[in-house]
């Protein structure tokens, strides 16, 4: 199955802590079905001090579950994801406003 979310995306988190904020797709995790989204579901980290990196309390992005996240449209709306066949091409597109997503 093909993914509906993918890296480079823009999307809308609709459930959690950060519900309604918007972020880019990082990097998907298909066998967990999570994906890191950039200043998303933020987490502090205690480093150890090793010998390429100082020890210190980090603050990095945790995955998030696909489910909680929708595909932002062109107006910055969650919106599902559908495809089309158009040429012999399969294409994401918008169910909302039938635009075509890039990425």
């Amino acid at each position: 199955m093909a993914s509906k979310i993918k890296k480079g995306d823009k999307v809308v988190v609709l459930a959690g802590k950060d519900k309604g904020k918007t972020g880019q797709v990082l990097q998907v995790i298909p066998t967990e079905t999570k994906a890191l989204v950039q200043g998303i579901n933020l987490v502090r980290k205690h480093q150890k001090q090793t010998a390429s990196q100082d020890a210190g309390i980090f603050t990095k992005e945790a995955p998030i579950h696909l489910s909680n996240l929708a595909v932002a449209d062109k107006a910055g709306k969650p919106t599902r994801v559908g495809f089309q066949i158009k040429d012999g091409v399969k294409t994401r597109v918008a169910k909302s406003t039938g635009d075509q997503i890039d990425g």
